[in-house]
Parts: C-alpha cells; sequence; structure tokens
C-alpha cells in the first residue's frame, strides 16, 4: 500500500495537540473543522520548493502513478504550472541560444497570455481550422507540418482536453514535434483521470513533454490541487530548473491542506479509484446514450464530461442550465451555445438519473439557427508583454474599433480570450466580443482608433 506522508505528518502532529507558537492565526482551533491539520512549514513539514522530505517523497509516488520523469505539486491550480511550463521553456530557449517562440492553439487560458506576458515570449497562434470556436481549435496537421519545415517553434503548446471535451490527437502531434525537435507541451486541466483509463489516454503516455493536471477538477482533491509533470527524455536543464520554476510564481506559503489532499489521492490511485473509474464508466455511457435518444446533440469524445450542443434542440445553453438549476442541479458551464456536465466516479448512479429526467423533462423546440462567429486572429500592433503592461483605459468595445487591446474581462469559467493583449480590435473582433457578452475592454492608453 502506498504511504502517504504529508497526511500522515499532519494528522500525527494534530494528534500530539503541542503549543502552536507559529502561522495560521487560528492555532489549529476550529471554526470551519479542518484547522488542526492546516499548518506551515514546521519542522519535519518539509518545504515544498526545497522539498527533501515528506513532500519529496508524496511527489515520487505521484510520479510512479503518472508515469512521468518528474511531478511536482502545485496548491495554485493548473495557473502556477503553466507559469513554470512557459518559463522552462524560455529558459531552454535562452540554453540552446535560439530566440524561438510558442505556437500556441488559439483556445488557451488566460494564463498562459499573462505568463508569455510576464516572461516576455513570442507567442504565434495557430490559424482556426475549419468548424473551430472559442472554446474548440482543432489542428490541422499538414498545415502545422508546413510550419515546422519553414519555421520550427521552441514549443507547441496545447490545450487537451478542452473546456467541451475534445480530446487532440497528442500521439500524432507529439511523433510531428518529436521529428522536428519542438517540444509538445499540454494544458491537461481536466484531463488528470486519463491516465487511470484502460488503456491510459493520458498526454504523458502518449508522447507530451510537459503537462499539468488540476487533481481537483477530476480527481477526489481539494480546489488548488494540481500537479507539473515533466516527462522522460527532456533536454538539459528542465528537471535541475522545474522546482525553480514553480517557486518563481508559487506562494511561500503553500496550503498543507491541499499538499495533504494530493498526498491522499496517491493512496486512492494506487488502490480504488482505476476500479471505480472502470465500473463509471458504463454508467456515463447510458447517461449520454438516454440524452441522444431523446434528441440531444452531443460534442467531445472525453469520457467524463458530457457536453450539450442544445441549440438544435431549441435552447441555449443557458436556458438549460437555469432548468436544471431549478431542481437544484448545477452544471459546470453554459453561454449561448453549450452546457457542460462534469462527472466522476465519486457520484451516483442517482445524481446521473435525477440529471438525465430533468433533461429529458425538455420538449423539443424549432432549432436555434444562429452560430457563434468564427474566431479571428486580428493584426498585432504591439507584444504581449508592451500591451499588458502599458499604460491602458477602460472603453466600451464599439469606442474600441482600431486600439490595441491590453486586458479583457473574461469570466472563468472558461477563461480563454477572444482577442489577446496586443492585437488591434477590428469589426471581426467586437463582433466575437459582443456576441460573448463582453461590453467593454481596457485599450492602451494615448492611442487613437
Amino acid at each position: 500500500m502506498m504511504k502517504n506522508p504529508i497526511f500522515d505528518f499532519a494528522a500525527h502532529y494534530t494528534d500530539v495537540g503541542g503549543v502552536r507558537m507559529h502561522m495560521p492565526g487560528h492555532k489549529g482551533r476550529a471554526l470551519l473543522g479542518c484547522e488542526a491539520m492546516d499548518i506551515t512549514e514546521i519542522d519535519g513539514a518539509d518545504s515544498l520548493y526545497e522539498a527533501s522530505g515528506i513532500i519529496a517523497e508524496s511527489e515520487k509516488n505521484a510520479a510512479l502513478l503518472f508515469g512521468a520523469h518528474k511531478t511536482l505539486y502545485s496548491t495554485e491550480g493548473s495557473s502556477q504550472c503553466i507559469r513554470a511550463m512557459l518559463a522552462l521553456i524560455r529558459s531552454h530557449g535562452e540554453r540552446i541560444r535560439k530566440n524561438g517562440y510558442i505556437l500556441a492553439a488559439r483556445n488557451v487560458h488566460k494564463t498562459f497570455v499573462t505568463a508569455a506576458g510576464l516572461l516576455d515570449l513570442e507567442v504565434r497562434f495557430l490559424a482556426p481550422s475549419e468548424g473551430a470556436s472559442l472554446l474548440y481549435a482543432p489542428i490541422d496537421l499538414c498545415a502545422l507540418e508546413r510550419i515546422f519545415e519553414a519555421d520550427a517553434p521552441l514549443a507547441l503548446y496545447i490545450t487537451s482536453p478542452d473546456y467541451l471535451g475534445n480530446v487532440a490527437p497528442i500521439e500524432r502531434l507529439s511523433a510531428l514535434c518529436h521529428r522536428f525537435g519542438v517540444l509538445l507541451c499540454v494544458d491537461n486541466a481536466h484531463g488528470a483521470y486519463l491516465r487511470f483509463l484502460s488503456p491510459s489516454r493520458h498526454p504523458l503516455d502518449l508522447g507530451a513533454d510537459l503537462c499539468c493536471d488540476s487533481a481537483h477538477k477530476t480527481l477526489p482533491a481539494l480546489t488548488g490541487a494540481s500537479y507539473l509533470h515533466l516527462n522522460k527524455g527532456l533536454p538539459d536543464g528542465f528537471y535541475e530548473q522545474a522546482k525553480d520554476a514553480m517557486a518563481l510564481f508559487g506562494s511561500t506559503s503553500p496550503s498543507y491542506l491541499i499538499l495533504a489532499s494530493l498526498d491522499l489521492v496517491n493512496g486512492l490511485l494506487a488502490d480504488e479509484f482505476p476500479k471505480k473509474i472502470q465500473e463509471f464508466l458504463p454508467l456515463c455511457e447510458r447517461f449520454k446514450e438516454r440524452l441522444l435518444r431523446h434528441g440531444f446533440t452531443l460534442t467531445g469524445d472525453e469520457p467524463l464530461k458530457v457536453t450539450l450542443m442544445p441549440k438544435s434542440f431549441g435552447y441555449t445553453g443557458k436556458e438549460i442550465a437555469a432548468h436544471l438549476r431549478s431542481a437544484n442541479i448545477e452544471c459546470e458551464f453554459a453561454d449561448a451555445d453549450s452546457l457542460v456536465l462534469m462527472l466522476s466516479p465519486y457520484m451516483d448512479e442517482d445524481a446521473l438519473t435525477k440529471t438525465a429526467d430533468r433533461l429529458t423533462d425538455l420538449f423539443r423546440r424549432a432549432p436555434m439557427k444562429d452560430a457563434p462567429p468564427a474566431p479571428h486572429i486580428p493584426r498585432r500592433a504591439a507584444s504581449i508583454r508592451e500591451a499588458m503592461l502599458a499604460p491602458s483605459e477602460s472603453v466600451p468595445i464599439e469606442k474600441a474599433l482600431g486600439r490595441t487591446v491590453c486586458s479583457l474581462a473574461v469570466d472563468c469559467p472558461p477563461a480563454v480570450p477572444p482577442v489577446i493583449c496586443g492585437e488591434v480590435a477590428d469589426e471581426k473582433a467586437l463582433a466575437i466580443l459582443h456576441y460573448y457578452g463582453i461590453d467593454e475592454c481596457r485599450v492602451r492608453l494615448y492611442e487613437k482608433g
């Protein structure tokens, strides 16, 4: 049985009941009920970014479970891991003396954009393929190969699974990347559980070099619990600098409650979780099949995510979310075009039945014909860093025409920016912002449209 060194230490410290002349200020007294386990870097507790004791042991356990050469914990979500991945890529570029760039699919999380700005990385975005949307960015492998032949980037960065549950062809992307000496980096925040399918569909097993997983999204961990995974065979410097890259963006006071939850999850992943997920998958399939029989359109191929595209059934995603909410069922995400439900083997069949019953209460209406605007990459007037840090002002989007975008108020979820810092707001960009309900944005000061 796999040990849980972080949890065991905190539990023992709680049982001893000593005088806490250290942070936090609650001193282990229960207001929420979990305070006794909420400790700081006391003697024996190890230190996340200089780990050599119980945290290092636990991280090695996680690396073994995920098949990684090295796995590091984050208590600040996959956002911290994304920033660290980009920092490692930047350092790699300097080490090999290549003033390279990162090529990214357009549906990146806003953390990718801000991290690129902070690190002053050049980012080029793949032109949207046919059928793409704000959240869905399929990759044309032939077009990608032509880009690599002309000017190969330092790394290709993709989001898989995306917010709608679409899984990229990582094995084929990996083969192409490695043929041209390009690193493959994957935001796998929604796919930690893919490792425990049979066979595994985790990016590391399919050839990704770096990836982040949010344990709290699909594994039974506390919110903020995440991993940065480094695969075998990375160039010099990656393994040695990984902790420093995480520390560059991480708090010096990481939550030990979150660390303890990551530690406990290791035991579950080594024991009951693979079996539970295999037993749960048939229930997921029956749930999806029931919705399909009722006439709903589903998208995505991720097993534990159910994404309805409800306009063909005559509703917006927000209308269906309100219908579910009236029965005390809360979805993960809804907008005009989609509704996302996230499933877990730690929910019971009754929850699936109740949700399916509520959805199939709806009767079909005339299909809604309007479609979201196609993704668009505007002209770039400044680097991400220049725009992000420039003096700016907030204006209604109708007054942003011709001006350089500095930042956007992007909803989270899904936190995918329709326009990127440094791009010029043209008419197509403004149409996209309007469609997604973004009424204003920050644009560069001292600039006329």
